[in-house]
Order: structure tokens, then sequence, then C-alpha cells
């Protein structure tokens, strides 16, 4: 997400409808699911996307441990005349525990049209925030759900303090446009999920819309047939990390290392001044891989939308454009802004945290990056910078504590990206350039498709570096001081 406290400037340090219409619920036949994977061959090609689910500590109304979404298939039509969103979502799962019914996170304001699981009608309804589906699955077994839905999206509020925060999910607007930012929980405003960070899966997308609209989603783009736009994913995806959009969108396309096929997706006239960033993306990609290794993904781009903030979803970047103030104000964050969303390919996306207190896994990696970048940038030293990171440091720490377990009520705030960027410092001083790239690299490479939490990092940094790092992370992440 994008940082608040962005910009490091050159010679100074500066911070920069719900449908109204009740469920209607089929009869419900038995339904049960295959004792394990092994008895059910064709789910080997959602192999990828297990995962151990977790529940939340921090938001936990939100994801349930005991289902584990291997793929979502997602078929949507957009009607821009009536916003209303009508989808089919087939997901298949694995039990992760006995259940005696299947509880996902969907909104209240879709109408469920009908229910299967395994092939077999079952009843499903919402009550707050959850989908129930009635059906009893033993442990390790796998089932195909298919929920057929339609409604206006409606969005829940953002859980921070944030100056650029906007309600989370899919945002209908006056024009009948669609567009989401949904990190942690805004997914389940327009498809049924397990909306947690621990439970990642493979998705393919197809979306309809009417002529001269555009749909644009995250993952590898798969074609157009008609008005129906195509995407696939082969990395597994966090919830959080996938987008939507519909609108009146021109794209343009281009080239990053290696062949990587680029696309950006703008509003003619609405997006013109940030074009020029776009299309620097190749350069953004060709400094991290430098920093930390091959782009994980098999497409990249970034997607406009009418947005005060930025999102690092996985494959297509979800980019608005803040008021930054000045000018040059504009040129240097939006810059930054960008190079951060693209360093959360690395770190958060191929890697994601299994749990919201390790947001700053996310964003401590991004945030750092974002600083060696723009320090190298704009000439800043790494006394100038440390000197004003741990006064910033200390502000944050006594206003929102420590970032190793931040408030429910105060979501992706400055903490959980200065304090562990800062953090990172004192490790790459200790080791060096060339020890804390091959860190960064293999951090990310190694991990890539899967969930990691504090003590994995800290295994894993001292099993890279040959030195025990563990009070040094710990003091760092959960002192209500900067430590010396």
């Amino acid at each position: 997400m994008r940082p608040l406290i962005p910009l490091v400037l050159c010679g100074a340090l500066a911070l920069g409808a719900c449908s109204g219409e009740e469920p209607k619920p089929a009869p419900t036949q038995a339904a049960t699911a295959s004792a394990s994977p092994s008895a059910n061959p064709e789910f080997d090609k959602y192999a990828a996307g297990r995962s151990t689910p977790v529940a939340d500590p921090v938001y936990p109304g939100y994801g349930n441990p005991g289902v584990d979404v291997l793929h979502y298939g997602l078929e949507l039509a957009w009607a821009p005349e009536t916003k209303v969103l009508t989808g089919t979502a087939t997901l298949q799962l694995r039990a992760a525990a006995d259940l005696s019914d299947v509880k996902l996170d969907f909104s209240k304001a879709y109408s469920i049209d009908g229910v299967t699981l395994n092939g077999a009608s079952v009843t499903g309804a919402v009550d707050g925030t959850k989908l129930t589906v009635a059906g009893k699955l033993a442990k390790d077994g796998l089932a195909e759900l298919v929920i057929r839905y339609h409604g206006t999206p409606t969005t829940v509020a953002m859980p921070s303090h944030r100056n650029d925060v906007e309600p989370l999910g899919l945002t209908v607007t006056k024009d009948g446009a669609l567009w989401t930012m949904q990190e942690p929980y805004g997914a389940s405003t327009w498809y049924p999920s397990n909306d947690q960070p621990s439970d990642k899966a493979l998705y393919d997308i197809s979306v309809s819309v009417p002529d001269g609209w555009s749909a644009i989603a995250g993952g590898t783009p798969k074609g157009k047939d008609g008005n129906l736009f195509r995407y696939s994913t082969t990395t597994p995806v966090a919830t959080y990390l996938t987008t939507l959009a519909v609108g009146k969108y021109k794209q343009e396309t281009g080239t990053g290392p290696g062949g990587l096929p680029l696309s950006y997706w703008y509003r003619p006239g609405a997006d013109d001044k940030a074009l020029p960033y776009l299309r620097k993306s190749p350069q953004y990609l060709d400094w991290l891989a430098k920093h930390f290794g091959p782009y994980p993904f098999d497409s990249a781009g970034v997607l406009m939308v009418p947005s005060a903030s930025g999102m690092e979803t996985q494959q297509m970047i979800t980019m608005g454009l803040p008021d930054y103030g000045s000018e040059a104000d504009f040129k240097r964050g939006f810059d930054a802004d960008l190079l951060h969303e693209y360093a959360h390919q690395w770190f958060g996306d191929a890697v994601t945290p299994t749990n919201w207190n390790d947001l700053w896994l996310n964003e401590g990696w991004a945030e750092y990056a974002q600083f060696l970048y723009t320090n190298e940038r704009d000439k800043v030293t790494d006394k100038q910078w440390e000197d004003w990171a741990r006064t910033t440091d200390a502000r944050l720490r006594k206003t929102l504590g420590p970032p190793g377990k931040p408030r429910a009520d105060s979501f992706a705030e400055s903490n959980v990206y200065i304090c562990p960027a800062l953090m990172l410092h004192q490790i790459h001083k200790q080791i060096g350039d060339e020890a804390f790239f091959a860190l960064g690299t293999d951090w990310a490479q190694k991990n890539r498709g899967t969930a990691q939490d504090r003590a994995s990092f800290i295994a894993f940094v001292n099993q890279h570096t040959g030195k025990d790092f563990t009070s040094l992370i710990n003091t760092w992440l959960d002192s209500p001081t900067t430590p010396k």
C-alpha cells in the first residue's frame, strides 16, 4: 500500500446497495467432499493453491482457518446502467479441518441465486459478513463449491486514520464504472472468499462488459473474446491482492526485463500526468531485479483508478493520483510510490504475511527499497536518512505503538513502514551490501508463493547470515521506543 511518509527530498528530508431481496435457498441435498486429495485427481492442477490458513488475530471476524481455497473461478458481468454485478464463483477448496458447514466472507449486498457443493444443490445464506453453505466436509476432503449471485456492490469501512482513507472494496462511480482497493478485507465485497492473508489461491477471472468498456483484473491477461476479458494466475494470490476495474479505459503495452509483458490501463484526460511514470516501469523493475532477483510473476502492469492511494495488487498495481501539493512534489512522490508498489511484488505478493500482525513484513521491505531508490536518486547519504528516520521512528512509536503488533483501528499507518525499514537498515549495516541484497533476494525467491510470519523470517535471517539477529529483530518490532 502507498506509504504515508514516502518522500526523502534532495537536500532535505521531508515527509513528504443492497438489492433488497432475501436469499432464495435451493433445497438441501446431501453433499460430501472426497476423503483425501489423492481421491480427486482433477484437483491436482490447483495444488499450488494449497495453503495452511490461520485465524487472523487482528481482524478475527474475517477468514476461516478451517477452509483452504485452492482456486477461484470468477465469471462476472457488469451492467453500468443498472449498476448490477452478476457473478458465478466456482471454488475448489480443501477442508483444513472437519467442517459441519462451509463459511466464507461475502457481502449481504448480494442475493444468492443458487449454490451447489460437489454438484448437489444446497442452501447458502449471508448473515452479516458471512456466507454459510450447508454441507459437511471431512478434514483434507476436497470439494467444488459453486455460488451464483447478483446485486449492487457496497463498500465497507477502512479501519484506519490515514489521511488517504477510503472505503474498502468494490466501488461504483457515478458514471457506472468500478474499481477496488481492498486491503485488509475488501475482496468479499465482490466475490465469496476466505478473506484473510494466509489463504492464497489460484485465480481465473472473466468479466463481461458493454461495448466501449474495458475490464481489468489481476493476473496474466488471457485475451478478449468480444466484450469478455479474461485473466489467470499461475502463482497463488491472497484475496487482498486481487483487483478489478471496469471503465472506459485505454491500454498501452510495454516490455520489461527479460521480455516481461507490461500493460498500462488509464483513463484519457484523467490520468495523463501519470503516463511518463507508467512508461518508466521497465526501469523500476530493472532496478528492483538488480537488488532482489528476477521479477516473480508472468506479467506486470499498472491500473489507474480515481483514488487517493495506491495498492500492490498482484501483477497489476492499482494506483490513484493523490494530491502531492506542488508539481515538483508530484514528480518525486509518484515516482517513489510507483517504485514502492512494484517492490511489493517481491515483498508482500510473492511472499505474503500469514496474519495482519506481520504487515511490517510487507511494508518494511517495500519502504526500505523505496528509500534506497530515492536516496540514490536524490543523493541523500545513509547518515542523513538514518537521522531523519530515527526521529520519525520515535514519534511513530509514541503515537501508534511498535510495528510488531499494530492496532486494529490503525491499519497500515506509518509505524509499520518507517520502523521496520529502519530495522532492516540495522541488519544492512551489519552484514554489508552483498550479503543484505542476497538475503532479500533469497527471501523473495525461495519463499515465492507462500505466506510467512515473524518466526520464519527470523529463522531465515539467522540461517542465511550465520548470525543471531533474533534479539535485534524482536526489539525493533516490539519496543515502545526507538532502539539504540
